[in-house]
């Protein structure tokens, strides 16, 4: 599935990009990052405890209360292989990622730490998340064409400035390129999300695939578009459609198919054990609940 120089790679034990390991392997989502410097337009952030969707947590965790919830995850699952930050904003926004992780590395050197991006900050940071752990990257790319991205990315944000349209999208597009390069070349392993939103980027899959195998990822994993915020008027992709893009995506690279649309707080294996409730219940960790708290943030 992956190429050769990852052959013995540690993420062949990640229920996320692995189809093997996504049976019986186990992940702790970190909700530690408040912030995002993107705006997609598909993008809605919520502090509840109903919906089952990326950029949803019960609350958001201080670098420390997270390394004592990944101790307590790791007693109830001792399954679980990844400490994962997806959020629930992005991760490289703010330093609490890169402070968690190092956190979590010099307690549970063997966990694989996993961190989601927009991939704004990744060629910044990416030094910064070799020296905390960090071994699996995912970064989402929606499309490596300014005029399409620009329909989907409202706005992006780098060092103070606002960055609107066709100019905004360049400049993310650009910075991607440059991130996931860099990770490449530090032997990061690098799955690409993208968003399939069939009327504005349907027909661009093989393009965006074509260019993130060039620029060093290893995987792709086609998420179909949840309705929400600007385009909530939007129809979710079909399951013809969505096998349509998969196809094509997977003739530059593997696709990942097993993706579970999780939240940003989910612990335990995809799709088999959930023990979310039970470490939540924690009355430790409810001093920084939120509820029902909307913003956008990036898909992670």
């Amino acid at each position: 599935m992956f190429d050769a120089r990852h052959s013995f790679h540690p993420s062949l034990n990640h229920p996320c990009f692995s189809s093997e390991a996504n049976l019986n392997r186990g992940r702790v989502h970190l909700p530690v990052s408040p912030a995002c410097n993107i705006q997609c337009r598909f993008c809605k952030r919520s502090f509840n405890k109903r919906e089952n969707r990326p950029g949803v947590s019960a609350k958001l965790l201080e670098p420390q209360d997270a390394l004592d919830l990944v101790k307590r995850a790791l007693e109830q699952c001792p399954e679980i292989t990844v400490a994962g930050i997806a959020g629930p904003g992005d991760t490289l926004a703010t330093p609490h990622a890169i402070e968690t992780f190092a956190l979590i590395h010099q307690a549970y050197p063997t966990l694989i730490n996993c961190l989601s991006t927009n991939g704004l900050l990744l060629e910044r940071c990416a030094s910064s998340l070799v020296r905390v752990g960090v071994k699996t990257l995912t970064v989402t790319v929606n499309a490596v064409d300014p005029v399409i991205l620009h329909q989907i990315c409202s706005h992006v944000i780098l060092d103070g400035t606002v960055y609107t349209g066709v100019e905004g999208a360049a400049l993310l597009i650009n910075a991607q390129q440059r991130g996931i390069q860099k990770a490449a070349a530090l032997d990061f392993i690098i799955k690409i999300n993208i968003v399939l939103i069939p009327a504005i980027n349907g027909a661009h899959i093989a393009g965006i695939a074509r260019a993130v195998r060039d620029w060093g990822a290893s995987i792709i994993n086609i998420i179909p578009l949840i309705p929400q915020h600007e385009f909530a008027e939007y129809d979710t992709p079909d399951c013809d459609a969505l096998a349509r893009a998969r196809e094509e995506a997977e003739a530059y690279l593997p696709v990942f198919r097993h993706c579970q649309h999780c939240r940003a707080d989910a612990i335990g294996i995809p799709g088999k054990e959930d023990i979310t409730s039970q470490i939540y219940g924690d009355r430790a960790f409810n001093r920084i609940l939120i509820e029902e708290t909307e913003e956008t943030f990036s898909h992670g």
